[in-house]
């Protein structure tokens, strides 16, 4: 029975003209029973009548076999709801098989296929009775014409292709169950289940370990540890998540890779429950990737039918409803109770539920992220302290108070040519105030702590992996192993079948085509390019911004009122920041798109290969995208100024930016908390949130429009696999880890420029967990479970963001903050081992009258006193020197201070860094030990087992020894008489 409406098929032989059907399916088999009671597959062909002389009748003359309306109503009323049996879509309809995964494929429905689809479901005793003589070939294709004559030769060829799929997927064991009387119109489900003898063989190919019969006690602790261990679980008992996976284990059975011949090693009295439903779901989808249709002369698994929009859609299925009265218990809803609810916040996430339903990489995501949650509490609490001392000190702060002093009379110069005037250095005060709440000698013990907590996180990971790694049985997993067995991606094969096409065409002979750097050349230049273009626009947008800046504080200096001029650098900034980060967020969606586009083209071989290559690419450009702005003022905003009378110019009219007197660190604080929190606010917050609410309620409102169409079916309810229907895809982990690791960075790479940091990053964490649960469990539909034994790429991404956060940080106390002029003045310049005088020290003097032609201010007398000399910060010679406006020996000895603390600095925190990570062990001492006791303990098994069978030998040899004296005293005549008698003698069945 083919899987389009409009031309449903069967085949019937010239020798055997019953139809055999089980389920009446259009899968493109038959099932016939044989003598032994296995059922055996007999395929049709799916292709036209034509190509195979096969004679094939429409679905339209069933009418005449004897299935009407009349007999179909009958059996409806007479039967109970079915949709009750199956419960929902969760089950074939007859209740016992279970749907392991879901296709969907979109058709154009005829006027009367809704009615052929009903009658299908429900007759099919009445189709395993029915005979007919098959019909001339040509008959066949006049009535086909007659009762289609709009024939869409597209679809055509895609049910073919669906019908040779679906036939070789029976072929490898699957059972498959049509289903187009859904409430979605021209929507058909192909509802697929794997039987017991499939499961077993695929998880014996697969290697998958399951739990064996022997059980073993684990090692638990003695002494004062046991006593802390058992206080800490009643502490925290209110904080574990109430399901059984989490509570603590004292027993464990023994694993091993499953394998048919030794099914006596494991527990097989619930064979129902012997695979749950994330292992049906893999081994399923393994089959879907290696079955092939080759209809269109190439390999095609399910990753090209998909691409080619055979199907339109492959996923298995939620375990049932999450929320209602009537709802029966299962792992989705206690996973959205106990995990997916804002409600438990403060609960420690149920990872072993989320592995169980989700599978080892999502289970493993989730699981760093909590990791990652926690050690940001310690961070927190350390940096509001280091903040704190800030607050307290800044009354104390001897450079600040002299900055706000009125009695200094300190005459700057001005910011700007013309159109600014002189100002008083104590109009500043309230940024160097602020600036001290940032910058302050516990900033310089905050970043080491940082550095050292980077590393300690990164060691604290490793160990908490190696212990999911030994509870979810995937030590004995490698990985490499998974890499050769990964099937091609769709486009790769596309692009193969492409290249063969062309070298058949110019009749050369050639072997198995596969794509060498000669075909990637094009794409890899074309990533290059774009790459180098995309990291060039985000440095224009950032001069662009800087160009803003200036014009805009020109601008401002203008209008404003001298008791508003203070606030003029405050309201540049904050603005330019807001609109740096409107771009980010703007560029990191176009980003992303152009990174998957890039990596599209290259034609990656597999999906990991294609996942590390688009995981590169996009960090790379959100990176440059998130850190440039962050960049500039930490690093460069006020270097390359110039001084007064021989300044820097942009396009010839714009001075350079200068910093504030109290330093750029007050600036990189502003820039990098709005920046950072804005991100998190809108684009991680409010877009996951939004976002996914708006395309729901955009699909609520179509669903309602159609149901106001048909009552019958708004009255109906939905199957499991029509809902998950409407649900988002999974797009992969790429974008929840990126956000992470961006976030990361600003945690650590700016850190001492603003303490607070990990405290928002842990606010926003604390959210973020139930957010993607929620997104997870009620609003995607369930993914594919993956095997994994870590985090992949990311885990090198976050070691090279933990390196460089040292080096920046040193860089940022060194150059940005006044930390070491701070020190170096302290204790080479100070009169009396005092900062005081050290706001004088750092500005240089200027005489007004060498200003340059036309650069003087307009209003010279704004202050109501003519100005002979301003300052300005910087360490120059004074101009009544020999060498005036030169660089002073001041200046070159502060810089080699600041060198000298870099690497002091770096070396220092990295050999601690280092330290930290050789005296963690990677793999905790007790988990080593359980490790070691299992392999022991199967060693134990199989030595018994071996021992257990050689006995078995010897007291068959002896019972064969007996047996060969009995029937040797036998006569002649009736050993000859009864020669079947004698050979039994000699034949037992040895089954170990």
């Amino acid at each position: 029975m083919g899987s389009s409406p409009s031309s449903k098929a069967f085949k019937f032989n010239d020798t055997d003209s019953d139809f055999h059907g089980v389920d009446f399916l259009p899968d493109s088999l038959s099932e016939v029973p044989d003598e032994t009671g296995m059922r055996v597959n007999k395929k049709y062909s799916c292709l036209p009548a034509e190509e195979k002389g096969i004679h094939i009748i429409n679905i339209r003359a069933i009418e005449d076999i004897g299935y009407d309306q009349h007999e179909s109503t009958l059996l409806n009323s007479l039967s109970k709801n079915p949709d009750a049996d199956c419960k929902y879509g969760l089950y074939f309809r007859d209740g016992k098989r279970k749907v392991d995964y879901i296709l969907v494929y979109h058709y154009k429905k005829s006027s009367a296929g809704r009615t052929l689809t009903r009658r299908a479901q429900h007759n099919d005793a009445g189709a395993r009775g029915a005979k007919q003589d098959p019909l001339p070939g040509k008959g066949v294709q006049m009535e086909m014409g007659e009762s289609e004559p709009h024939t869409d030769c597209h679809e055509d060829d895609k049910r073919f292709r669906r019908e040779e799929y679906e036939g070789n997927l029976v072929e490898a064991g699957l059972e498959l169950e049509h289903d187009e009387d859904t409430k979605i119109h021209g929507v058909g489900f192909v509802k697929i289940h794997a039987p017991w003898n499939v499961l077993c063989r695929e998880a014996e190919f697969l290697k998958l370990k399951m739990p064996t019969k022997k059980m073993y006690q684990i090692n638990q602790t003695h002494g004062l540890l046991k006593k802390i261990n058992s206080v800490l679980q009643k502490i925290t008992e209110p904080i574990q998540p109430k399901v059984a996976e989490h509570k603590p284990q004292t027993v464990k059975r023994l694993s091993y890779p499953f394998s048919r011949e030794k099914q006596h090693l494991f527990d097989l009295s619930d064979r129902d429950s012997f695979f749950d439903s994330k292992t049906r779901s893999t081994i399923v989808y393994e089959i879907l990737k290696r079955t092939t249709c080759t209809k269109a002369k190439y390999s095609m698994g399910i990753t090209s039918l998909l691409a080619n929009g055979v199907y339109s859609a492959a996923y298995p299925l939620h375990d049932g409803d999450y929320e209602g009265e009537n709802v029966e218990p299962n792992d989705r809803k206690l996973l959205c109770e106990e995990w997916a609810s804002y409600g438990v916040f403060y609960k420690y996430q149920p990872i072993d539920l989320v592995r169980k339903y989700f599978g080892e990489k999502i289970g493993l995501y989730f699981a760093w992220l909590g990791v990652y949650t926690q050690m940001l509490i310690p961070a927190s609490i350390v940096g509001i302290i280091v903040f704190l001392y800030g607050c307290a000190t800044v009354d104390e702060n001897i450079p600040s108070m002299e900055m706000c002093d009125q009695r200094n009379n300190i005459t700057m110069c001005p910011l700007c040519d013309r159109t600014c005037s002189y100002w008083k250095m104590s109009s500043a005060c309230a940024t160097a105030r602020a600036s001290h709440l940032f910058d302050n000698p516990a900033t310089v013990f905050f970043s080491v702590f940082m550095a050292l907590w980077a590393a300690t996180f990164m060691e604290h990971w490793k160990r908490k992996q190696m212990r999911l790694n030994y509870r979810w049985d995937l030590t004995g997993f490698e990985e490499e192993e998974e890499a050769v067995k990964a099937h091609p991606r769709a486009e790769y094969e596309a692009k193969v079948l492409e290249k063969s096409l062309r070298k058949e065409h110019k009749h050369k002979e050639t072997d198995k085509e596969k794509l060498t750097w000669k075909d990637r050349f094009p794409a890899y230049l074309t990533n290059f390019v774009g790459i180098i273009f995309m990291v060039g626009l985000t440095f224009a947008i950032v001069f662009g911004v800087i160009i803003y800046r200036i014009s805009t504080a020109a601008a401002l200096a203008i209008s404003a009122t001298p008791s508003g001029r203070s606030s003029v650098r405050v309201t540049v900034t904050a603005t330019a920041v807001i609109i740096n980060l409107v771009v980010i967020i703007f560029l990191d969606e176009v980003y992303g798109c152009i990174a998957r586009w890039l990596t599209q083209i290259e034609v990656p071989k597999t999906d990991k290969n294609f996942e590390e290559r688009l995981i590169f690419k996009a960090f790379l450009l959100k990176f440059v995208n998130a850190y440039t702005p962050i960049f500039y003022v930490a690093f460069f905003k006020g270097r390359f100024v110039g001084r007064p009378g021989d300044y820097v110019y942009i396009f010839h009219s714009f001075r350079m930016e200068e910093c504030a007197p109290g330093g750029c660190l007050m600036e990189l604080c502003i820039q990098l908390s709005i920046i950072m929190l804005g991100k998190q606010l809108i684009q991680n917050n409010l877009f996951e949130i939004g976002i996914p609410k708006m395309k729901k309620f955009i699909r609520y409102m179509k669903l309602k429009r159609r149901r106001s169409l048909d009552h019958e079916e708004h009255m109906k309810k939905k199957q499991r696999y029509e809902v998950d229907y409407n649900l988002e895809p999974f797009s992969g982990l790429t974008p929840e880890y990126m956000e992470m690791i961006i976030q990361f960075g600003f945690v650590t790479l700016f850190v001492a420029s603003f303490p607070l940091a990990p405290l928002f990053a842990l606010l926003n964490n604390i959210i973020e967990i139930r957010l993607d649960a929620k997104k997870f469990v009620t609003e995607l539909r369930r993914p594919v479970a993956v095997r994994a034994k870590d985090i992949g790429i990311w885990y090198n991404i976050l070691r090279g963001i933990g390196k460089l956060a040292v080096i920046i940080n040193a860089f940022v106390i060194s150059f940005t903050s006044d930390f070491i002029p701070r020190l170096v003045y302290l204790y080479m310049y100070s009169e009396n081992g005092t900062m005081h005088g050290f706001v004088n020290h750092t500005l240089s003097s200027f005489n007004v009258s060498d200003f340059q032609a036309g650069t003087a201010p307009n209003d010279p007398m704004e202050l109501g006193y003519e100005v002979q000399i301003c300052r300005y910060k910087d360490y120059r010679e004074p101009p009544w020197s020999e060498n005036k406006y030169d660089i002073s020996k001041d200046f070159w000895a502060v810089l080699a201070a600041r060198l000298a603390f870099v690497i002091v600095f770096q070396n220092l925190v990295m050999f601690m860094s280092d330290f930290v990570d050789w005296i963690i062990p990677d793999i905790p001492k007790d988990i080593s030990q359980q490790i070691h006791k299992e392999k022991v303990l199967m060693v134990e098994v199989f030595m018994r087992e071996e021992q257990g069978k050689l006995q078995m030998l010897e007291t068959w040899k002896d019972k064969d020894k007996k047996k060969g004296e009995n029937c040797n005293n036998h006569s002649p005549r009736l050993s000859l008489s009864h020669s079947g008698s004698l050979s039994s003698c000699h034949s037992y069945p040895v089954d170990v």
